[in-house]
């Protein structure tokens, strides 16, 4: 038989119930508000904008971001940005990270530092030091030896790819997942003979795949809704971004919210697809690192 339950738990649970419903309902409301303004007429967008079903559903939205925009193309671009912005995290920090948990080197400390370091620093901070690196970059775009004479990489997708190459937080998040794999592994596998290298490809990557999908997941995200910077360095209209794209459905004036709108839905997609793929690593790999603490 159970126990009556005290008045002071019951106001706990009523107040837990409360507040989670508050946070759910903050969180999961504009998205919801999103997809039903995705499939309203532009009248009804406006004169019923606190509707969450829209009175004549339509896909004229959707129409009107590929009739208006190379959609298409900008979807393509960010693609392949944040594919290759998570190749490249994936590979520089799984060796940045193996190489600061499992190699023992003077000023190991110092770098690890530097690293936390720079995660401290806003990224607004480094935008017009980054902004001239690549801009002056020799030998590219037109420039001499000297950086001189032409536009370097701006207006170029490594503009994009080369500054992210190696995020600090990539670096950070892979050396705790190698520090919590056994180091026998790698001792074994050195008096048989294996470079260095060939341990962290054959021995400890493999067990790092949680690790890496989470840190997939994070990069992809990130690379896919990037904003100012691309905004920044990408000039010619054919390599903008989708997140670059959907802002010229807003201008001083107007917001053209049903396009605006039905953009966002479909730029929120392979986020989505990612996510659910990747999802039973993502469990394991949280898990495995709140274990290993």
């Amino acid at each position: 038989m159970t126990k009556p339950l005290k008045p002071g738990k019951i106001i706990k649970r009523v107040l837990w119930w409360i507040g989670a419903s508050a946070i759910a309902f903050s969180t999961v409301m504009p998205l919801v508000w999103t997809l039903a303004t995705s499939f309203k007429p532009a009248s009804e967008a406006l004169s019923n904008y606190l509707s969450l079903l829209p009175k004549v559903p339509t896909l004229e939205n959707y129409q009107r971001v590929f009739a208006e925009t190379p959609f298409a193309q900008y979807l393509l671009n960010s693609l392949l940005l944040a594919l290759a912005g998570c190749v490249t995290n994936l590979f520089f920090g799984g060796l940045g990270g193996y190489a600061l948990a499992k190699l023992r080197f003077r000023g190991r400390k110092i770098v690890f530092g530097a690293f936390l370091a720079s995660m401290m620093v806003p990224g607004i901070v480094t935008m017009v030091p980054a902004f001239l690196v690549l801009r002056y970059w020799p030998l590219a775009g037109g420039n001499d030896l000297l950086g001189q004479g032409g536009f370097g990489l701006i207006n170029t997708y490594w503009a994009v790819i080369l500054p992210g190459a190696a995020g600090p937080f990539a670096v950070f998040f892979m050396k705790q997942f190698f520090e919590s794999l056994p180091d026998e592994l790698g001792e074994a596998a050195r008096i048989d003979g294996a470079s260095e290298f060939r341990i962290f490809v054959q021995v400890y990557l493999p067990l790092a795949a949680a690790g890496l999908a989470v840190l997939g997941v994070l990069t992809f995200q990130a690379g896919w809704n990037a904003f100012l910077w691309p905004l920044i360095v990408l000039n010619d209209p054919s390599m903008l971004t989708v997140q670059v794209a959907l802002s010229t459905f807003v201008n001083d004036k107007v917001t053209d919210f049903g396009p605006l709108m039905a953009g966002t839905v479909m730029s929120s997609v392979p986020v989505l697809i990612i996510f659910v793929l990747a999802q039973r690593h993502i469990i394991e790999g949280v898990a495995h690192l709140g274990a290993s603490k």
